[in-house]
């Protein structure tokens, strides 16, 4: 079996990830996989900002309560207050890597505001920022020396126990397969960073791509790492919802800059939920326009920001405008119909912010982490600052001071009796099975009987999909929809351990908030 070694073994090609990798390159020889093309990330998706205290008036302690507030007061205060006050360095990073932020007439930062922020303090280009970021880094990461390898999939993480080794079991490295050859060999590395983004494939509806399916999360859970908070998906409030709109985000920048959610008559109903109106956390939001959608049986809602008129729109929302537009919506004249869709993972990997996990040798950054900055519910573009800054910090951790040692011997993938599939029609067939059972049961709002239920179909299906995974040769959709089932899975019994309604999880039996705020721990898998 063909074995790669390297200093620094990265998973995942979006803004953690790069950035990782780009801060890590002069310590050591860094590999990066991808499972797809380098561009293929939320990353790339992410039309608001990132979110940075810029302007003298506004202050780190304002972006540290807001942030506080908007996670139902789950986050971690000492947490939030560091990524906060190390957001201006990574901006920085950005600038240095030839990111061109949008500027106002007069030359300054031209800062926007989205709901639950107190103060303008978020970085835009255009309204395509994560693309413009993404072009940028994959540029200077292309140009670094950096072993990169596209098409890449991670199968599971090596740990020193599976090996027999004697001591403290550790990571080291992982078995991938080459999707083009349907090759799997070994990376070993003593360093390896999982930056493999969210899971929000998990649920029927979703404006992530094709890429979320929460390998990070599940590849660590099964090498035994503890997993926090999984049931706090955030579902972003407004999906343009048009037939022909796959997956895609009205951005939340657009109500920040006046746009209000109203009815198919045109009257606005988000009073009726919270005072802050179409400005509230996206839990709020996102909740009140399923409850409005449920009382009038309509299949969406709308945004009206028309009295900004043409000009405006066409210069702060270029990419919106052009898309709604191909849709024969004009925003200048129509309203924007739009639906709730799964957006973030606010749990995932236990981590520190400098990327530690409960195991040894392996560390998590970005969506895939729980940092613990986001809580009960993620304020809007705190996700690209929380990859930018936890990267950096995982980065100087571990560029001067690596886990050193003699890497093992990893023995050969073996395929034992395995044979290839024969009939893919099972693998989707389960894949849509789990993301509509998803959906229905553990979606926005929840219920003891609906999460039981899906409890128990998730256990047959794992069992199912288990069998398959050692009857057939390995392939990128089995790999994705074991992870898949695994994610679902951890969210189910997270959610059915937290007995109250806090940030996005919100349910029928346990309507209230408990007096003491707690996090929600999965131990990793034993086996």
């Amino acid at each position: 079996m063909k074995s790669v070694d390297c200093d620094y073994f990265v998973v995942g090609s979006g803004m953690a990830g790069l950035t990782a990798a780009l801060h890590l390159a002069p310590f050591g020889n860094v590999t990066l996989v991808s499972k797809g093309r380098l561009q293929d990330c939320n990353t790339n998706f992410a039309q608001g900002g990132i979110c940075c205290v810029m302007d003298p008036s506004d202050s780190f302690d304002r972006h540290a309560r807001d942030t506080m507030i908007a996670g139902a007061w789950l986050g971690k205060s000492s947490v939030v207050h560091e990524i906060c006050e190390n957001a201006p360095a990574g901006i920085a990073d950005l600038i240095d890597c030839g990111v061109k932020f949008t500027l106002n007439e007069k030359g300054d930062w031209d800062l926007t505001r989205e709901g639950g922020h107190s103060a303008r303090r978020i970085f835009h280009a255009g309204d395509i920022t994560g693309e413009q970021c993404e072009k940028a880094m994959v540029r200077r990461v292309r140009r670094a020396g950096i072993d990169i390898r596209e098409q890449t999939m991670v199968v599971d993480l090596i740990m020193t126990k599976r090996l027999g080794l004697a001591g403290e079991n550790r990571c080291v490295g992982a078995y991938v397969l080459d999707k083009a050859t349907n090759e799997i060999y070994a990376i070993r590395s003593l360093n390896t960073i999982l930056a493999t983004g969210g899971c929000g494939k998990v649920y029927l509806y979703t404006c992530n791509p094709d890429s979320a399916t929460g390998d990070g999360v599940a590849i660590a859970w099964r090498a035994g790492a503890r997993i926090e908070n999984m049931e706090f998906i955030q579902f972003h409030p407004t999906c343009l919802y048009h037939p022909q709109a796959k997956r895609f985000l009205i951005s939340e920048a657009v109500r920040g800059e006046g746009a209000v959610l109203v009815d198919r008559h045109g009257r606005q109903f988000m009073k009726k939920y919270d005072p802050r109106g179409s400005l509230a956390p996206r839990d709020i939001v996102a909740r009140s326009i399923d409850s409005e959608m449920k009382r009038t049986g309509d299949d969406c809602v709308f945004l009206d920001i028309r009295h900004k008129g043409k000009a405006y729109l066409t210069k702060r929302f270029p990419n919106i405008y052009e898309k709604c537009l191909s849709f024969g919506i004009d925003m200048a004249k129509d309203l924007i119909p739009v639906v709730p869709a799964a957006h973030y993972a606010c749990g995932g990997i236990q981590a520190t912010t400098d990327g530690r996990t409960s195991i040894k040798g392996l560390s998590a950054i970005g969506e895939c982490a729980s940092t613990g900055l986001h809580g009960a519910n993620r304020l809007a573009s705190n996700s690209l600052m929380e990859a930018l800054v936890c990267a950096r910090l995982t980065a100087a951790r571990l560029g001067p001071h690596p886990e050193t040692g003699k890497l093992p011997r990893i023995p050969a993938w073996k395929t034992g009796s395995a044979v290839p599939p024969d009939e893919a029609v099972l693998v989707s067939h389960m894949w849509d099975e789990i993301r509509r059972l998803m959906w229905d049961y553990v979606g926005i709002v929840r219920t003891n009987k609906r999460l039981a239920r899906a409890a128990h179909r998730l256990k047959t299906l794992r069992r199912e999909i288990r069998d398959y995974y050692f009857r057939y040769l390995v392939t990128p959709d089995t790999l994705e929809l074991r992870n898949l089932a695994v994610c679902a899975e951890l969210i189910v019994k997270s959610a059915q351990k937290r007995h109250e309604s806090r940030g996005l999880h919100y349910t029928l039996d346990w309507p209230r908030q408990a007096k003491t705020a707690r996090q929600t721990i999965i131990e990793g898998f034993k086996g």
